[in-house]
């Protein structure tokens, strides 16, 4: 069943919903980034893409600021109001940067000033910061590249690779032969990984494990069930900006729109052919 162009405006990110954030109480975010381990690049798309889960109140970045090679934060420090956390480097082969990160974050998280915390990194050593964290009852985004070892990602309640976060752009759609937008299509530019049988199962054990009497999944509780089983889970990452487009492009599932209260709003359901 095709889904109403009103209701795809209307559908959220089912990342949000994980985060189950309401519209009367937005997470406070802790936002620390290791300079060390990730570009500079598309910082101001990194910081919308957090504002989507919260509010950041601690900006801060950790680098050994005297070495040429992190000059390149200059601009984007003053741009998006970051405090430079200055680390020297006492020793080679010591990251005294991942230790001041560390210690900052404990910090924070004694104050009982935020919700949860942003670690920018693709530098696996902040697994276990992560893990005391959650531990703690606060929330844990990561975001890193591609590169980024599992158990960083794994310890994350959410994890997002920066490689999607670059500007979508304009690209053709190969059944209707024109160009189409992100927006009006679904999908987007960059594809980090391919739908193959494990992500297709991925979809169908989880359906299973929500399923009613009737095989049917609701497709918000599918989104948060799949992100528990795999945090760094994004439909980003196979090319498109929402679950649903990716979920039909799949061609295995049935859909079905049901309706609600609110004539602009659907109820979506899941269920295996």
């Amino acid at each position: 069943m095709e889904i109403s162009e009103t209701y795809s405006k209307t559908l959220t990110n089912f990342t949000l919903i994980h985060f189950n954030m309401e519209t009367k109480k937005d997470l406070k975010l802790a936002v620390l980034i290791d300079a060390d381990n990730v570009p500079y690049s598309h910082v101001k798309e990194m910081f919308e893409e957090i504002a989507k889960y919260g509010t950041p109140t601690f900006k801060r970045i950790y680098a050994d600021w005297t070495k040429p090679t992190v000059s390149g934060w200059k601009n984007v420090l003053l741009e998006n109001a970051i405090t430079p956390i200055q680390q020297y480097s006492y020793s080679t082969g010591k990251n005294a940067t991942d230790s001041a990160l560390i210690i900052d974050a404990m910090d924070i998280l004694y104050t009982g000033n935020v919700d949860g915390f942003c670690i920018v990194s693709s530098d696996s050593d902040f697994t276990r910061l992560a893990t005391r964290l959650r531990e703690a009852g606060m929330k844990v985004i990561g975001i890193g590249e591609k590169k980024t070892l599992n158990p960083f990602i794994t310890a994350c309640d959410k994890f997002i690779y920066i490689e999607i976060l670059k500007p979508q752009v304009e690209i053709p759609l190969e059944d209707e032969g024109k160009r189409t937008s992100r927006d009006a299509s679904g999908r987007g530019k960059t594809t980090l990984s391919k739908i193959d049988p494990k992500i297709i199962k991925l979809f169908a054990d989880s359906i299973s494990d929500l399923a009613d009497d009737n095989g049917w999944a609701f497709l918000g509780e599918l989104g948060n069930m799949i992100l528990k089983k795999k945090p760094d889970f994004d439909p980003r990452n196979y090319g498109y900006s929402k679950m649903l487009p990716l979920i039909k492009s799949m061609n295995k599932f049935r859909i079905d729109e049901r309706a609600t209260g609110n004539a602009n709003v659907k109820h979506i359901y899941i269920k295996k052919k």
